[in-house]
């Protein structure tokens, strides 16, 4: 099954966080964050939404960071994705 986003919408999909900090801590599962960087899987068309045209500037790929706690959460065939309007990103990690 594919999710097809509609409208301003993204498809996101998290980005596993590090179990190691640069030092070489390993860090527990109840220290570690939801991060906040994901890529992209699937954007919507774009086209009017509340009377003002949004173009859509993301593209499927990238890295992108949201707010935390934007979006709807949704599980399909095993895997966690996120879909967020394209308003709640943040900026795109290069």
């Amino acid at each position: 099954m594919t999710i097809k986003p509609l409208s301003d919408r993204v498809v996101l999909k998290t980005v596993e966080a590090e179990e190691t900090t640069k030092s070489g801590i390993i860090l527990t599962a109840s220290a570690k964050e939801k991060p906040e960087i994901a890529e992209v899987v699937a954007v919507g068309p774009g086209g009017k939404v509340d009377g003002y045209d949004v173009e859509m500037f993301v593209r499927v790929g990238d890295k992108v960071i949201t707010a935390k706690y934007s979006g709807t959460e949704v599980k399909v065939d095993g895997v966690e994705y996120s879909i967020v309007r394209q308003s709640d990103i943040l900026a795109i990690v290069e």
